[in-house]
């Protein structure tokens, strides 16, 4: 069930309607029982996969509540849980690179006889109940006794399918005092009714826009020059964010409408002032989680530097492969593991280039300078991201330096990739209203709801007609139009 779908529209009302006027002590039940319905709207039969997941955390954390046998107990649970996802969504890659060394050698291929679906969300739900077992194993929190609340921290479908990936000190806490929720709270309803109106704004208006000159060339990049290339790429790091933003925002807001806190999982990351600021910033969520559970236990930065930027890089490939089954992925994950070694080995020599040529670091000019300069280093590497192989990633590549066409610019041909003159124009002003609520977030530490409680009636009002109005009128919905699936959904 796709959050700008139809079904959701009528999902999302009959959920609050019934929650609101339960008894409270069946609030958790009852959400428990919409998750699942949530989630077995892609698929009935992987809710299995979800509950069987659910059920052997949940035991392995009350059996480490009790044994002397840790290791043994947190090694097996991570075990069959990471065995899972390596089957449905790494089993295929796996194959499909053994057959390539294969074919490579004069060896017949490997035959499976399995035809896998990857089950929507599984990274996300498979993360956050490790990242509970992990906190159980470490002393951080007491086993939850109750099932039923365990698999709504688990399963809780606002978040279920991408995110954010919640930790149990914040969900599963208010999963367990879910009965004194205030429910009727005006301010806290509308502030999510907000946060979910501008999750549509960027997926309807801007992010499914963008998607349509990407995919224009994207899918044909044989046929395009430099300019048309780095014009898509530039777009797909546009529509991912707004993409995958838009879906952290309405799971956000949905959330706080039914009076619980989920975790900030994007802040203003394009306006980041380097690679490693970027990643503060960009999905908050997978990157806090990577450097809690997998680059401290490796050593972080407590070691030598050699092992630090082996951790460092370990990690970001690791990224890399979660988001999926190709080396496409993986590439994308080591540029950003070796931009931030690169910058830490250069650091002490820009310092003195600074200091020698007297160069003003507090200044507009040189905070935009890298704020430019990230951005492009990071839209770089959405190039491998976006692409569907890595052949065809270099081979746009070598089309940016080979294939120069600027006559592009000015000859209208642009205007036929996808988006006429007025499709552009109605993402130019979309645009820049993304670019002011991030330059509130970024300079004031403001999302957009806290904002706008500061700011008058009128003004308030006026912000939520006009989204509206792009929405109904600009937003890409309708008889003919299939709702388009969350990037994010594939990982």
């Amino acid at each position: 069930m796709l959050f700008n779908s139809y079904s959701f529209m009528i999902f999302f009302p009959i959920v609050l309607a019934i929650y609101f006027v339960i008894p409270k002590k069946a609030r958790y039940m009852w959400l428990l029982l919409a998750s699942y319905y949530f989630y077995m709207g892609w698929n009935v039969k992987y809710a299995a996969l979800i509950a069987f997941s659910t059920v052997i955390t949940y035991i392995c954390g009350l059996f480490l509540g009790k044994t002397r046998h840790k290791k043994w107990v947190i090694g097996g649970c991570l075990g069959i849980n990471l065995a899972i996802l390596f089957f449905f969504k790494y089993f295929d890659f796996f194959m499909g690179s053994v057959n390539q060394v294969l074919a490579k050698v004069g060896v017949s291929p490997l035959q499976t006889g399995f035809d896998i679906i990857l089950p929507v969300g599984i990274s996300f739900y498979t993360f956050q109940a490790l990242g509970y077992i992990i906190d159980v194993y470490r002393g951080d929190i007491e086993p939850e006794k109750n099932f039923f609340r365990y698999a709504l921290f688990v399963s809780f479908f606002p978040q279920l399918v991408a995110g954010p990936i919640e930790r149990s000190k914040n969900l599963l806490h208010q999963v367990d005092h879910v009965e004194e929720i205030r429910l009727w709270n005006y301010k806290r309803i509308m502030d999510g009714l907000m946060l979910m109106l501008w999750g549509y704004f960027l997926k309807m208006v801007i992010a499914d826009r963008a998607a349509i000159l990407v995919d224009t060339v994207y899918n044909q990049y044989w046929m395009y020059g430099s300019i048309e290339i780095v014009l898509a790429t530039f777009l797909f790091g546009v529509q991912i964010y707004c993409d995958f933003a838009s879906y952290s925002q309405i799971a956000i807001g949905a959330a706080k409408v039914m009076g619980f806190e989920l975790m900030e999982n994007f802040n203003a990351p394009y306006l980041a002032n380097s690679v490693k600021d970027f990643w503060r910033r960009w999905h908050i969520s997978l990157s806090s989680w990577f450097k809690d559970y997998l680059y401290i236990p490796l050593g972080g930065n407590r070691c030598s530097r050699v092992k630090k930027y082996r951790n460092l890089l370990v990690t970001f490939l690791v990224s890399g492969l979660w988001h999926g089954a190709n080396w496409t992925f993986v590439i994308w994950g080591g540029l950003h593991g070796l931009y931030q070694i690169i910058g830490d080995l250069l650091k002490p020599a820009k310092e003195v280039f600074n200091k020698r040529f007297e160069v003003k670091t507090e200044s507009f000019s040189y905070k935009l300078g890298q704020i430019l300069i990230t951005y492009v280093l990071v839209s770089f590497t959405w190039l491998f991201f976006r692409a569907e192989s890595v052949s065809a990633a270099f081979e746009m590549v070598k089309n940016i330096f080979t294939k120069i066409n600027p006559w592009v610019l000015y000859d209208q041909s642009l205007y036929t990739l996808g988006l006429d003159l007025t499709e552009v124009h109605i993402l130019m002003v979309a645009l820049v209203l993304l670019i002011l609520v991030d330059c509130v977030r970024f300079f004031k530490g403001q999302t957009i709801e806290k904002f706008l409680n500061e700011q008058c009636l009128y003004f308030r009002w006026g912000v939520v007609f006009f989204l509206l109005f792009f929405i109904f009128i600009y937003g890409s919905y309708g008889i003919g139009y299939s709702a388009q699936q969350f990037i994010y959904f594939q990982f």
